[in-house]
């Protein structure tokens, strides 16, 4: 007698899971490709395009050799799983487990194969949010050494500290969906990135027209929806918490605190974007896309409004007794001390810290091999120079 899946597989879990993580990916491919080619300068739309393009493609390589392991495998450091393959028949068709995290879980009724998919999707779309700070001068080449070894030294860290069972874990920071280990580390990376390649050309910066806001609103559209995979299949499950979605609280507050923290989120990032880096020193940088603000400021903001506004009837796991109430977080509002609201800016600041050193090394090490930035007679030019490609093809004979 034949049966299709084992016994533990739940078709329903497994089914989400999968659907979500598509969703995700599709904010990738094609949601930032397309709103990135649309937001910029016509000349730089191609490029722009191509760099998540490639992220995206780089990322799947490495994370299926080693840096998936390295972010939810068995522990080898605090901060950091076992390098190892995920890809033999034996490890892609077992059950699903984080073995550093599994204590504080039920057990996962899906394939690795999809838990090694799901992961890489949040994997790929964070260097591509971090695309956005270098967009219209940055060497394709330096890029392209770029992406998977910044995946593998730096984003792994944070993924495996927070998500995958690592010290901050064990500390009690919490990142439901990524506020911390995707949107400030690739807002404070992206920082580092954009003064380390240097400005676009000042005529590029003064004069940046977006090529088709139309098209931006599609890529922007597509992440907007997006979103529904990302926060809604983190908590694993197809559950009543998958349907709880804000970024990163999902499953930590209620209605009431998603609208105050989308109050806020609206509010500081604005004012970050508009008035702090319009400063003179902040200027000094060019954050093609302000995604400082927009990412790094704004994940900022909603980790440690979780540490306020957690409430503790948001069960990300419903216990079954006395002695396992659930899995939730308890902010200020709701009793804590102030003990969560610590934690959470103690977790903020690691992964601040470590993503600006380590960023800053890994370029620095880059440029002693290629330049970071392209020559000047290729910015003028863009993605004709670049790629020998134009994105709107108007006026050109079709013979």
């Amino acid at each position: 007698m034949l049966v299709p899946s084992p016994k533990w597989l739940d078709t329903g879990n497994n089914a989400w899971q999968l659907a979500a993580a598509t969703f995700v990916g599709m904010q990738s491919i094609p949601g930032l490709a397309v709103l990135y080619g649309g937001y910029v300068k016509q000349k730089w739309a191609i490029n722009s395009a191509f760099m998540c393009f490639y992220a995206f493609a780089s990322v799947l390589v490495v994370w299926v050799l080693f840096d998936y392991n390295m972010a939810f495998g068995e522990q080898w450091f605090p901060f950091l799983g076992k390098p190892g393959p995920a890809m033999s028949a034996s490890f892609t068709l077992g059950q699903a487990t984080i073995p550093a995290a599994a204590a504080g879980m039920p057990d996962l009724t899906f394939p690795m194969a999809t838990l090694v998919f799901f992961q890489f999707v949040f994997a790929a779309i964070t260097v591509i949010i971090l695309a956005g700070s270098v967009l219209g001068r940055m060497n394709f080449t330096a890029w392209v050494i770029f992406c998977p070894v910044w995946m593998t030294l730096v984003y792994t860290v944070g993924a495996f500290s927070i998500w995958g069972g690592g010290w901050l874990a064990g500390m009690g920071v919490a990142d439901f969906s990524g506020g911390y280990v995707i949107h400030l580390a690739a807002g404070s990376s992206g920082f580092v990135a954009a003064y380390m390649v240097g400005p676009r050309l000042q005529a590029d910066r003064d004069n940046f027209p977006p090529n088709s806001i139309l098209v931006t609103l599609i890529g922007a559209g597509i992440l907007w929806l997006g979103w529904n995979g990302f926060n809604g299949g983190d908590p694993y499950f197809a559950n009543a918490d998958a349907g709880a979605a804000i970024t990163p609280g999902a499953g930590y507050v209620n209605g009431w605190g998603a609208v105050i923290i989308g109050i806020a989120a609206g509010i500081i990032p604005w004012l970050s974007m508009n008035r702090l880096q319009k400063t003179r020193l902040m200027m000094k940088v060019d954050d093609t896309l302000g995604v400082f603000s927009t990412h790094g400021i704004a994940g900022l903001t909603g980790g440690l409004l979780v540490g306020i506004l957690a409430c503790p009837d948001m069960l990300m796991y419903i216990g079954t007794d006395k002695e396992a109430p659930g899995v939730s977080i308890t902010g200020l509002l709701y009793g804590d001390p102030g003990t969560q609201l610590l934690l959470q800016l103690e977790g903020a600041a690691f992964i601040i810290v470590y993503n600006v050193i380590a960023t800053f090394i890994i370029l620095k090490v880059i440029s002693i091999f290629v330049p970071l930035r392209m020559d000047e007679a290729t910015l003028l030019v863009g993605d004709d120079a670049v790629h020998g490609e134009t994105a709107y093809a108007i006026g050109v004979d079709s013979d």
